[in-house]
């Protein structure tokens, strides 16, 4: 999986240039993902569900704080990544979880939806490189 992630890098700078991203260096083996909802699942219309983020070889500190090797998730949602340069948005497509938590509950509405998750450094400003979940599709039903 970490080989797919490498060669991923690779082809979105060979596609988009050099990617620009924060000065808050990453660990090389830090890896993040969904622990649940797995890609393609079908989830009930009309109640929250339960999403959990899932965080490799990184340690989870809350906005603010400047610990080596930490940061915080963010969930992308219908969304492509931000700027790795910039401040993640905070919106309705851009949930923080500021105060490090690991899981959340959401409710969207019938239809495919897109889900991804992005480290933020203690200024909500992705890491170098940036680290980044798979996108991940589910269906609200």
């Amino acid at each position: 999986m970490r080989k797919h992630l490498a060669s991923f890098a690779a082809l979105v700078m060979l596609m988009c240039g050099p990617v620009l991203a924060g000065e808050t260096p990453a660990p090389k083996n830090a890896w993040l993902y969904i622990g649940w909802p797995n890609n393609g699942e079908v989830i009930a219309a009309g109640k929250p569900f339960r999403v959990w983020f899932g965080l490799r070889n990184m340690g989870v500190a809350p906005k603010g704080v400047a610990f080596p090797n930490t940061g915080h998730h963010h969930l992308l949602i219908d969304t492509d990544l931000p700027p790795a340069n910039e401040v993640i948005p905070n919106d309705r497509n851009h949930l923080h979880f500021g105060a490090g938590e690991t899981e959340t509950q959401i409710e969207l509405p019938p239809g495919k939806h897109t889900l991804q998750l992005i480290m933020g450094d203690d200024k909500h400003i992705p890491h170098n490189p940036p680290i980044v979940s798979r996108k991940i599709t589910i269906t609200v039903k």
